[in-house]
This record gives C-alpha cells, structure tokens and sequence, in this order.
C-alpha cells in the first residue's frame, strides 16, 4: 500500500484560509471575476460566493450596502478602489443586508497583487465584521449625548427655577393687594376687576410651576389627579379651539387617578394637544386615550400626521430643540422639554411610537393611585376664619413683607416684619412670649431661611414656624420640616390659604 502523497502548497494554503477567523475574497482583475471565497467570507454575508457577477454588479446581488442603508456605490467597491488607486484601501461603513434579515457592519481590506511587470492580476479582499464594535460605539454616543443633554436641561432648568422664584414673589404681591383691596372695596365692576385681577395671578402661578416642572424642582404633591376627568375637560375645551379639520375623540373606561399637581398635568396634556395639532396643519385625527396596564395609568396622545424623522427624534425633549420652521408658528423649543419635566418629576415615563406609515404617539406611563373625590370649588370659597396674636413676617423683599401683612392684618393678627435673618432673631428675642408664629421665607441673601429657623430653635424650641418660599416643596424644605418647621405655604397665596395655614401651624 502506497503513502498518500502529501498535500501541495496550493492545498495548504487553501486549508489554512478556510480556518482564518476573517472572510477572505479574491477575484481576478480586472474584471472581478471570483477565484476563491473562504467559510468565513459565507458565514459574514449569509451566502456562498457567486461566480455569476463580477466588477460594476456587487452591491445587489450581495446585499451591500451604507449606513444610511442605500447601495453601495459600485465605483467605492474595495474591488474598484484597490485596482484604480493601486494601493492597500480599506473601508469601513459597508453593511451587509443578509437574506435572513440579519446585519454585519463590515471592514474590508483590499490589497492589489502585481505581477513581475507590475500589472495588476488579483485583488485579496479580508472582511472583518464589526458590528460589535460599532454598536459600542454607537452606545458610547448615544450615552455622551444623553449627558449634553442632562447637562443642558440642569443649565436651563436652574434658570427656570430661578426666574419662577421671583415671579412668584411678584404674583404674591399682586394676588395679596388684589384680595386685600376686595375686601374693601364696594363697588361691583370693581370688584369684579379685581377678581379677575386675582384669577389671572392665580393662572400665572400655574405657569410658574410648570417652569418649577420644567427644571425639576416642582413639589410632588400628595394629591391623587383624575387623570381621565382631566384630560376630558380640556379636550371639550380644545375641540371649540382646533382647527374644525381636524377630528378630535377620547378613549377611556374609568376614571384613572396618578399622584401629583393638577395644573403640571394640564400642562403636559396641552402640550401635547398643540404639538400634534401643529403636525396637522392640514387637519387630520387626534386621538387621546387613558387606560390602565397593571399598576400604572397610560395616556397616549395620538395624530395622523407625518411622523417624527428618525434623525431627530432623539432630540425633541431638548429644551429650545425644535422641528417647526420659522416664522408666526415657530415653537419656542419648550413645550416637549417642558413634558419630559414633570413626566420625569411624578415617576414617569415617556415612549414616542412611529405609526408608520403616518403619524405619531405619544405614550405616557404613570404610577397608578386611588380615584380622587370629586370637590367642587366655588369662586372665593367660605370666607376665611379670624384670627388673633401676634405674627412675625420675615422676608428680604419689602412689598412681600408688607402685602403678606395687609392679609394678616385683615384675618385679625397683628403684624411685626423682618428684613433679615438677623433682624428676625433681634425681634423674635425681644419679643418670644408675645409671638404666636413666624412666616419664613426660605430664601434670603447671608441667613436664609434654614439658618434661620435653627437660631430661632435656640431660643424657642416650641417656635410656630410656617415656611413660605417661591420655589416648591424641594428636598431642603422638606428637610426643615422634619426638622420641625410647623407647616409650608408656596407662594403666591392667597387669604383662604394663608389663614388655613396658620391655623394648622397655631393648632
């Protein structure tokens, strides 16, 4: 019996590039007829190598294709470009679109062979799949750009808080002197003026605490919100507002309760209603819906018209991002950043779902919470109970101080008022036993209102103290509660509130 003759370079080489962890490709120049494909070149492109296409007819039959998933230019080919720029090329933004549906970011190195008179006969073609490199690349992006975009949503959220902060020190000031004028006013269209002077404050104060929303600092309040009760009001509402094109209809079973602030809820629903309403400019359907999914409260607001671009729509909760052109319907870039805000400040969640071929929604998911009782409020309430003994008022804005006074004075309490911290424990020491509470506010420059109200401990631990502030109830307020801060009062506040408030405080 003969030895088996031992195998030939050729059948060497073949053997070992069959094993090769990289797809190998080489074809004949110049026209890209193949001469051989090793495993690795049919495991990455999801199919054996075809002698049936050559140089100018790739792209097709193979699957390849860009990253925007067009086909590869024929003119870009490895192929091409090895043979046309004689030189070692490599490419890596080609994406094989496999029969299977499946995908492979690919890096190919293609490499001309000369012969003796330095003609180009072969080109060698290595094929690296490197989808996981590029997925963790596109992790690694995606991760910085939810970072820029926290950051600037902290940027821009510590200025709204701010500019809320003083503007409810203004609306303090009106909405004090408007009720404190009521009460003495006898005149009917006066009175009436003054109404509406305070229902307008008290709509400002509404949006003051959307900006609190906005920059995450709103109170998360302990109030259970007919979410289904809300969302029909303002779409009975809206659907004498929209444009008669377009078709409004709600979808709900029950009413469905989430815990929170009502006016930040109103806000969110209407701005959702507008930002489809502007997708709509030539009318269509806009559907909103509140159900239930296990323990959460779902509402999706739904239009027909042409969609959210892929390409931006990871940006569209960016503060001042937005895709409507210029002009007198040009957005301001907060209304969706705005959403994202408070959605995020009750737990929430946000999804935006493609309904192609047309169309998007928006689907919200909030911790779900026993249906509220039905109150109804009549303008100016039951008239506020009396009161008696001296009050403190410590705030560093004089026309706070002296409005938050006039309302006191009208309750029935005599008043002293303090600039500062400071002065506050000047006063508070001189005068502890006539002093029945304090108003303090929580911010003032040098002492604010945490130092202060420890001072005050000192010298009376039994010290009625009742916060107030411009902002909400955030973490440091709610910190000096436990402390043993009686009670917190927002502003701006109105008589009823402030003497509701005291009362407890005074209890």
């Amino acid at each position: 019996m003969t030895a088996a003759a031992p195998p030939t370079n050729e059948e060497i080489i073949r053997s070992v590039a069959e094993e090769l962890p990289v797809g190998v490709w080489v074809a004949r120049a110049p026209g890209g007829e193949l001469v051989y494909a090793n495993r690795k070149f049919q495991e990455i492109l999801g199919m054996g190598a075809r002698d049936d296409v050559a140089s100018g007819e790739y792209a097709a039959p193979y699957g390849i294709r860009d990253r925007a998933g067009e086909l590869y230019p024929e003119d870009g080919m490895p192929f091409v470009r090895a043979l046309v720029e004689r030189r070692e090329v490599v490419i890596d933004d080609i994406v094989i679109h496999r029969p299977d549906g499946g995908r492979a970011f690919i890096r190919a190195t293609a490499r001309p062979m000369f012969d003796a008179a330095g003609e180009i006969t072969h080109v060698v073609i290595a094929f690296i799949d490197i989808s996981r490199e590029v997925e963790a690349e596109k992790a690694r992006e995606e991760g910085a750009t939810r970072t820029r975009q926290s950051e600037r949503l902290e940027s821009v959220g510590n200025l709204a808080s701010g500019v809320a902060h003083d503007f409810n020190n203004l609306l303090a000031v009106i909405k004090a002197l408007a009720e404190s004028m009521r009460r003495t006013e006898h005149d009917a269209e006066k009175i009436e003026h003054l109404w509406t002077i305070d229902a307008m404050a008290e709509s400002a104060a509404k949006l003051t605490r959307g900006l609190l929303s906005f920059a995450g600092q709103g109170h998360r309040g302990s109030t259970p919100v007919d979410l289904s009760s809300l969302v029909a009001r303002l779409v009975a509402m809206m659907r004498r507002a929209l444009d008669r094109r377009i078709e409004v209809s709600f979808e709900t079973a029950t009413r469905l309760a989430v815990l929170g602030d009502e006016a930040s809820f109103e806000q969110v629903v209407m701005n959702l209603i507008i930002n489809a309403r502007d997708a709509m400019p030539d009318g269509g359907a806009l559907v909103l819906r509140t159900r239930e999914d296990g323990a959460r409260v779902i509402l999706e607001v739904s239009d027909t018209g042409p969609g959210i671009p892929a390409a931006i729509r990871g940006r569209i909760f960016e503060p001042y991002f937005t895709s409507k052109q210029a002009g007198s319907t040009r957005g301001t870039g907060l209304g969706l950043a705005t959403v994202h805000g408070v959605v995020t400040l009750y737990e929430g969640t946000i999804e935006v779902l493609d309904n192609a071929p047309r169309g998007t929604t928006m689907r919200l998911s909030f911790p779900g919470q026993p249906a509220p009782a039905r109150v109804a409020a009549l303008r100016g309430g039951e008239a506020p109970a009396p009161g008696s003994g001296l009050v403190m008022v410590v705030d560093d804005e004089a026309k706070v101080r002296g409005s938050t006074a006039l309302l006191l004075t009208a309750l029935g309490y005599q008043v002293i008022e303090a600039d500062s911290g400071e002065r506050a424990i000047e006063l508070y020491g001189a005068r502890a036993g006539e002093i029945r509470a304090v108003l303090l506010d929580l911010t003032m420059p040098r002492m604010d209102g945490e130092a202060t109200f420890r001072a005050l401990q000192r010298l009376d631990p039994q010290v009625r103290v009742l916060l107030t502030t411009g902002f909400s109830l955030d973490a440091r307020a709610k910190a000096l509660l436990d402390l043993g801060v009686a009670g917190f009062l927002g502003k701006p506040y109105g008589v009823g509130a402030l003497a509701q408030a005291l009362r407890d405080v005074l209890r």
